[in-house]
């Protein structure tokens, strides 16, 4: 007999809750605010409307179902069923810190704080998860988004719905050997402060950012397209090292490969430092389309 559905309820603690982890009582934390020029009041009204959302998406879960909640950081060390609906409630980021750890499951992202998150990620309300959830488990009515991954030679394996970056931990500068074509057509030694690989729907952030800083006439890929675009930051010309393949796009089975010349490189993705592939000389590592897609109901 098959298991009914398990709701995963996502979150992440407030920035009142946090205030309240740094400074212990409501009242020291307002003492550091208003001593800086800012309200408590405003982070207080956005900690209610997270936490109302939140109570409101644990309510609408059928009676039928199974539900539990994991806070964002505890995702890597959270075991997801394949029978799972993934409610993310809380802002378009924390779909994405999600994502990486899924293998298919339904996700259905509620905004907990309309106008204030674009909403790209997180599309619907509180107040609509009573009929969203059923229609999620049905398996229907899902974007296909397409993510990115990288693979080390020592089997590191890394998911990310919009970036990955690879680079030095620090402000240091990362050095590299950078390949790309069919059997490593085209390689080039670097020196920069880092490269990002991304999806369709990283370029509406970071992405973007680099994109259209350097005035790039690539076309950016769409959510759903099966295409990365890539970009080399800040790479150095030197007598050792080029300038030459600083960004490009890839479709399909295409692969950028990078051998690290440096003491330590990591590559994380999305943001979360702290799940990160840890990369050493002579290391390679294989950035291409991941064959797991994100499906987001829309």
């Amino acid at each position: 007999m098959s298991l009914a559905p398990r709701a995963v309820l996502v979150h992440r603690a407030t920035e009142y809750e946090e205030l309240l982890a740094r400074h212990g009582t409501h009242g020291q934390a307002d003492f550091f605010l208003s001593s800086r020029g800012r309200s408590i009041q405003e982070v207080t009204e956005r900690h209610h409307r997270a936490r109302r959302a939140l109570a409101d998406v644990a309510a609408a879960v059928p009676l039928a179902w199974r539900q539990t909640r994991v806070e964002r950081a505890d995702l890597d060390r959270f075991l997801f069923g394949p029978e799972d609906v993934v409610v993310v409630v809380g802002q378009d980021g924390l779909v994405a810190n999600a994502a990486k750890y899924l293998s298919g499951q339904p996700v259905v992202g509620i905004d907990t704080d309309p106008g204030r998150n674009p909403g790209v990620l997180v599309r619907h309300r509180a107040a609509d998860a009573a009929k969203l959830l059923p229609a999620a488990a049905s398996g229907g009515g899902v974007d296909e988004l397409t993510m990115v991954e990288a693979v080390a030679d020592d089997t590191q394996r890394l998911l990310a719905l919009n970036e990955i970056y690879l680079g030095p931990p620090g402000h240091q500068t990362a050095r590299y050997r950078l390949s790309t074509g069919a059997d490593a057509a085209r390689t080039e030694p670097q020196a920069s402060s880092g490269v990002l690989v991304g999806t369709g729907t990283g370029a509406t952030g970071w992405l973007r950012s680099v994109w259209q800083q350097r005035g790039s006439s690539l076309p950016l890929p769409g959510p759903a397209d099966a295409q990365l675009i890539w970009f080399v930051r800040e790479a150095w010309p030197s007598p050792a090292t080029g300038t030459t393949l600083v960004e490009g796009v890839l479709a399909h089975a295409e692969r950028l490969r990078l051998t690290v010349e440096s003491d330590r490189l990591v590559a994380f993705g999305d943001g979360i430092e702290t799940d990160a592939l840890h990369l050493t000389w002579g290391q390679t590592v294989r950035l291409g389309i991941a064959g797991t897609a994100l499906r987001l109901l829309h």
